[in-house]
Parts: C-alpha cells; sequence; structure tokens
C-alpha cells in the first residue's frame, strides 16, 4: 500500500475571508455577500464542488487512454444545495451541508453512448473525492490547541 498524506492550512482573515494553503499554493476563500461575507473568493461548499468536478476530470485524463476512449474536450457541471437555516440558524432537523450534489458530465469523443457510460462509471468509482463525499471518511480532530 502507498498511503500520501495531504496537508493544509487554513487562516481566517478579516471577515470571513479564510486563506487556504497547501504545498505551494494559496487560495483564498470568503461568503458572498448574502452570507455575510465579502465576496473576495469561492465559499468553501463551491470550492468542494470544484474539488470533485477536477478530480473527475483528472481521473478521466489519467485513465482514458488504459480505458481505451479518446475524447476531445471535457467539462464538468457541478450543482448542490444547501439549506442556510442548517447552516446559520442551527434549525433542528435541518443538516449544515449539502443535501445533494448534481453533476453533468460534457464529454467530446467519437465513442458510442455505451462505453462512454462505462467511462464515466469507472471515473466516478476511482475519484478520490467523489469516494471521500460518500462518508468513508471518518474526520477525526487531532486536537486542540490554545494559545493566550
Amino acid at each position: 500500500m502507498a498511503i500520501v498524506t495531504f496537508r493544509s492550512e487554513s487562516v481566517l482573515k478579516g471577515g470571513l475571508s479564510v486563506e487556504n494553503r497547501a504545498g505551494k499554493f494559496t487560495v483564498l476563500m470568503d461568503e458572498p455577500e448574502t452570507l455575510r461575507g465579502t465576496d473576495t473568493g469561492m465559499n468553501p461548499v463551491e470550492m468542494l464542488l470544484c474539488c470533485l468536478g477536477a478530480c473527475q476530470c483528472i481521473v478521466a485524463r489519467l485513465f482514458a487512454r488504459a480505458r481505451k476512449i479518446e475524447f476531445q474536450d471535457l467539462r464538468v457541471e457541478l450543482e448542490g444545495d444547501l439549506d442556510t437555516d442548517g447552516f446559520l440558524k442551527g434549525k433542528d432537523g435541518v443538516r449544515a451541508g449539502l443535501h445533494e450534489i448534481r453533476y453533468t458530465f460534457h464529454i467530446r469523443t467519437d465513442a458510442d453512448e455505451e462505453k462512454v457510460r462505462e467511462f464515466v462509471d469507472f471515473v466516478k468509482s476511482r475519484c478520490p473525492v467523489n469516494d471521500s463525499l460518500l462518508g468513508h471518511v471518518p474526520v477525526i480532530q487531532k486536537e486542540i490547541v490554545i494559545s493566550r
């Protein structure tokens, strides 16, 4: 088994703006003004959708040749529904997270429909982000560090 550990750090800046670092990369996230932010970056839920779409695109590219499918263009459109009563108000019985994620896989290819459907199913089955979202991953708080 080849385990690779990925690391990131998120630092709250002004307002709801958060600077996120992983490796040599930095991404700024915020909330839209309608959710009390200043709209200086994608919000974390939008980034989650982007992560799923990006992962599917990467898996498709990595395995297309081995799966004997050629494509000229690939795009994944995603959307998800979040009830802000769960997130902002903590309303009983309302989840804080997304209730559903829907995506459309756009692929330009000469392959027949059955082969494309099999390929998309394969992509979904090998996508680490999709697998993580299905609830297979424990989220463990290691500790709380208090500075004074």
